[in-house]
Formats: C-alpha cells, sequence, structure tokens
C-alpha cells in the first residue's frame, strides 16, 4: 500500500472538483494567531502559558513535554501527532480524546486545519 500525506490526500481530492488546495503555512501561521497564541508558544523555551509548547509537535507523542502538567486522558492517549492525527484532534479535540481539559472547540473549516497543520510541521 502507498501512504501519502494528509496534504497530498487533499490536493488529489480537490483536484477531482477542479479546485488546487494546497497547503499554506505562511496562512496556518495567521490560523495559528487567531486560534491557538492564548494558550501555545512556538518556540521550545518561553513564557509559560495554558497549554504546552507546540514547538516539536510533529513527531511527539501526545501528553509528552517534560514539565507540562497534562491530564490523564492526554497523557494516555498514546497519538503521535502527525498530519494524520492532528487533522481530526484539531477539528474536535473533545471527540478525539475524551477527557482533554484543552478547552477548545475546534478548527471546523477543512482549509484552515489544512493550513494550521502545514505551519504546525515547520515549527522544530
Amino acid at each position: 500500500m502507498i501512504k501519502v500525506g494528509f496534504s497530498a490526500v487533499a490536493l488529489l481530492l480537490a483536484l477531482g472538483t477542479g479546485q488546487a488546495l494546497a497547503a499554506d503555512a505562511a496562512e496556518g501561521e495567521k490560523v495559528f494567531r487567531r486560534f491557538c497564541t492564548a494558550c501555545h508558544i512556538t518556540s521550545a523555551e518561553g513564557p509559560k502559558r495554558l497549554g504546552p509548547t507546540l514547538a516539536g509537535l510533529v513527531g511527539r507523542k501526545s501528553g509528552s513535554v517534560e514539565g507540562f502538567r497534562y491530564s490523564e486522558a492526554n497523557k494516555n492517549a498514546n497519538i503521535t501527532w502527525s498530519a494524520q492525527t492532528l487533522d481530526p484532534y484539531l477539528k474536535d479535540p473533545k471527540a478525539v480524546i475524551p477527557g482533554t481539559i484543552m478547552a477548545f472547540a475546534g478548527v471546523k473549516k477543512d482549509d484552515e486545519r489544512e493550513n494550521l497543520i502545514s505551519y504546525l510541521q515547520t515549527l522544530k
């Protein structure tokens, strides 16, 4: 079986409709500022906020930032963050990790989520 990333799948689906949807990290940064900056930072070190840093998020296990106090649900979710796992989580966090204490309703628009994921993938 051939594995393709979320963006490639979205692009292929969009091509069938005649609309090209290419993820845009710059647009994703705008989405991040709108939805995420109140609780999260993007640098490995910096001022503590309500949520953990999102630096290095892609490829990291859920509930694993050292020194951050996670809910039991998040610590036990055993999710490795990738485009495929972030998409449903960012759409509806409480559906993916019931019991999470993250007070966020989700990013409902597909294109905004895709751009946000593209931006999150740039954070090292």
